[in-house]
């Protein structure tokens, strides 16, 4: 039955429900079932409807996919305030933890296409990630925690921080069949690095703001120029 194979999916992955009937009070759940609603009126160019349906789930569960967004079998959303974009695809036996972003960048010219992340079969999104633009997410790849991804990640690669970066797991973590948030607990990523890394992409976004705002004052011309 591929109800009861959905459940018992969720139930391998999360230590909480006393029984696979309790997973279906998850709002992720109930998201993905209007999803499958939504998507199938989108395929059939019933978009208004499609939209509908999403606004109804967006309410009920706070969890925002697009029907638009394509989504294989056990799919798994952990809480919820998830917003899925509308060209986003996803593999099979994926799992997204609260406040995650499968989120879109500009199209080229102005011209819509594929916009969102693709991520492949058994990712592990970590509460919080920031998964943008038309990226793809190796297999059983898994995204830690806050981690901002603006790049292609290897297969079997485990990314932290911002910018996302890849980092050494541990050999016997990564061997397990499944890594709550993405990454072990135990497991020691540097934090005054990470620190570092957020602080130098403070300075360089301090840097471009200080020189848009000379070429204004200067008129658009160089500042030594203007020297």
């Amino acid at each position: 039955m591929a109800l009861f194979d959905y459940l018992a999916s969720i139930k391998a992955r999360d230590p909480a429900p006393r029984s696979r009937w309790e997973i279906l009070l998850y709002p992720g759940v109930w998201a993905l079932g209007f999803h499958r609603i939504g998507h199938a009126l989108y395929k059939a160019d019933l978009f208004f409807a499609a939209r509908a349906v999403n606004h109804l789930a967006r309410f009920f569960t706070a969890i925002d996919i697009h029907p638009g967004a394509t989504i294989g079998r056990n799919f798994f959303i952990d809480h919820g305030f998830v917003v899925i974009g509308e060209t986003a695809v996803i593999g099979d036996d994926v799992t997204i933890y609260q406040c995650v972003t499968l989120g879109g960048t500009d199209p080229a010219g102005g011209v819509a296409g594929k916009r969102h992340p693709t991520l492949s079969d058994g990712v592990i999104v970590g509460s919080g990630a920031q998964v943008l633009g038309p990226i793809i997410v190796g297999k059983r790849a898994r995204i830690g925690a806050n981690a901002v991804v603006t790049r292609d990640v290897p297969e079997g690669a485990t990314m932290v921080g911002i910018p996302g970066r890849q980092v050494v797991v541990d050999a016997e973590a990564y061997a397990k069949p499944f890594m709550p948030y993405g990454t072990p607990c135990s497991q020691r990523f540097d934090p005054e690095t990470q620190k570092l890394e957020i602080l130098r992409c403070e300075v360089e976004t301090l840097r471009a703001r200080i020189d848009a705002l000379t070429r204004e004052d200067t008129g658009g011309r160089d500042v030594k120029q203007a020297g």
